[in-house]
């Protein structure tokens, strides 16, 4: 018996995409996956703040809770309600390149009740540049998103890869185009004593040093770009 495949609801509109979005709202609500476009890969995604659901993203992936999920905001403003003790250096990259492909590493606000996994009281936080991203995360707040593929297979640059390597496990997938982008975000770890690149992506390190102080990775990349050694981030989107 073959497993049924989700349908792809079209996304790339923002004058008829209301449909699709509201159906993406309805799935995120009841506890569901959904893939989405953003201006990096393709993600997929769960409430933050639904324990089951990110276990369940981290299932379809085939990851277990030592790789916990970026969350995905989608204003400047939430940073606040999520991170506490952020850097000023911190805040001068957030506000260079939010919206953007870059996400900081921050230490979680310890009243949060949420379970991202094993993530030792950090979170990893982006603001995507990407309309439909933005238009979904305005109605759900934040999102857990991590790169819409299985663990070991590229990162999906368009909705049908990504229902290929998903299949059922997700409710909606929203179809915004080929992924502009095309490269994972940048991750600056902001939780020690100083800012430090750990996996370079959209954001190059010399730009991250034209608006701040920012070390370079202390090891070498991994052969796998999409998983870089950080306390609180997989292989985000």
């Amino acid at each position: 018996m073959s497993v049924p495949v989700q349908p792809v609801l079209d996304a790339t509109d923002p004058q008829s995409w209301g449909p699709a979005i509201d159906e993406a709202v309805n799935a995120i609500s009841r506890g569901g996956l959904v893939v989405l476009p953003t201006d990096t890969v393709y993600g997929i995604a769960a409430d933050a703040f639904d324990e089951v659901a990110v276990a369940a993203l981290l299932a379809a992936k085939g990851r277990g809770r030592q790789m916990p999920p970026p969350v995905l905001v989608g204003e400047v403003a939430t940073l606040d309600g999520l991170a506490t003790d952020v850097p000023d250096d911190a805040r001068k990259l957030v506000e260079a390149f939010w919206p953007g492909g870059f996400t900081v590493i921050l230490r979680a606000q310890p009243s949060l009740q949420w379970d991202l996994g094993d993530t030792g009281g950090t979170v990893a936080l982006r603001m995507p540049d990407h309309p439909a991203a933005l238009a979904l995360l305005k109605r759900t707040g934040p999102l857990a998103v991590s790169s819409a593929n299985k663990s070991g297979s590229p990162a999906a640059q368009d909705v049908e890869d990504a229902r290929d390597q998903l299949g059922a496990s997700v409710a909606v997938y929203l179809d915004g185009g080929q992924a502009p982008g095309g490269v994972a975000s940048t991750i600056v770890d902001a939780t020690g004593p100083v800012l430090r690149i750990v996996r370079e992506g959209a954001v190059t390190l010399e730009e991250l040093r034209k608006v701040a102080d920012v070390e370079g990775p202390q090891v070498s990349p991994e052969d796998d770009p999409t998983e870089p050694p950080a306390p609180a981030a997989e292989d985000d989107e």
